[in-house]
């Protein structure tokens, strides 16, 4: 046998092996992708159609805005009471951490309406009330896209100013729609948020649930394999709130891109409660150091936790808004 014969046979043979062991990792991860773990959370959460029907009975007020792409977004709303003719012209943005929804935030919204502010709350995709895969987004673009949208739809009902609150996750939000459209946006309130959180808050995941993770990501990447859970977290019992997420939501958002536009100078205020489980003071604090312009202010928020403010720390926020408007 000639010596090209001979390594043509071992050509073959390796690439035998080769498309075998391709095989039996594509098999793999068939399995590991479908394979059912416990779960620490009871709550099962919510389908799309449910979010739907929950959405066409709702009472309070609200608006529902339909998106580039024909999506359904929940736009929840507080009214000034009593009504301020000196504050008509603008209104607040509540954009909402993780897990959350808008229906979460009546802790805010009714202080910040009291306070003379219409007031809005927005359940992004697949959150609370809006419609879409829940706990899921294709990609950041699209979250930007329905964040700008939801800024527009408010100033065409004739709030010409919109000041945004992102608290947690919506921190991120309103930086990132900030970056979008600097222009359009009036003011920042950015509450628990922070590019780096405390150690050893969530377990993480073993090396067995990383591969789980990245094996339905890969082909199931719009199933919600991530489960977001820690003790304590608020809203265990409230059917609207998302303990399980796809990866690609969690993966979407970068923290080194969560950076305010050098050229940006309207009122930002910081916050952080003094009780907070997930950041450190001094690292809300880096945060508030990288906004730009002179008219920022940081304020640690006493008796207050991640996801419960008393009343007075919303009182606050009235305040500042009160001093800058």
């Amino acid at each position: 046998m000639s010596n090209a014969m001979v390594m043509k046979k071992i050509f073959k043979r390796i690439l035998y092996i080769l498309f075998s062991l391709l095989a039996v990792i594509l098999l793999l991860g068939l399995v590991l992708a479908f394979l059912p773990m416990k779960s620490k959370v009871k709550q099962k959460g919510i389908l799309p159609e449910e979010a739907a029907i929950m959405r066409r009975e709702f009472r309070g007020a609200h608006h529902q805005i339909t998106t580039s792409d024909g999506e359904t977004l929940f736009l929840r709303r507080w009214n000034p009471d009593p009504i301020d003719s000196t504050k008509k012209d603008l209104a607040i943005l509540i954009l909402h951490g993780v897990t959350a929804h808008s229906g979460a935030y009546d802790m805010a919204g009714v202080p910040i309406s009291k306070g003379g502010y219409t007031t809005f709350g927005l359940d992004y995709r697949g959150h609370g009330l809006s419609g879409g895969n829940r706990a899921d987004y294709p990609n950041k673009e699209r979250w930007l896209a329905d964040l700008s949208e939801a800024i527009r739809y408010i100033k065409k009902m004739g709030y010409p100013k919109v000041v945004v609150l992102g608290h947690s996750l919506g921190v991120a939000a309103a930086i990132y729609v900030t970056k979008a459209i600097p222009t359009e946006i009036s003011g920042l309130i950015l509450l628990s948020g922070a590019y780096e959180g405390k150690k050893g808050v969530r377990t993480p995941p073993t090396l067995f649930e990383k591969a789980r993770i990245l094996s339905s990501s890969i082909f199931r990447p719009s199933v919600q394999v991530v489960e977001y859970y820690r003790e304590g977290m608020t809203g265990t019992g409230d059917p609207l709130f998302n303990f399980k997420y796809t990866l690609r939501f969690l993966t979407m958002l970068n923290v080194k891109e969560l950076i305010l536009p050098k050229q940006l100078n309207i009122p930002v205020l910081v916050g952080t409660g003094d009780k907070d489980e997930l950041f450190e003071v001094d690292k809300v604090k880096e945060l508030y150091d990288a906004v730009p312009g002179n008219k920022k202010e940081f304020v640690i928020l006493k008796d207050t936790y991640h996801a419960r403010f008393p009343v007075e720390s919303w009182e606050r926020v009235v305040l500042w808004l009160d001093e800058n408007y």
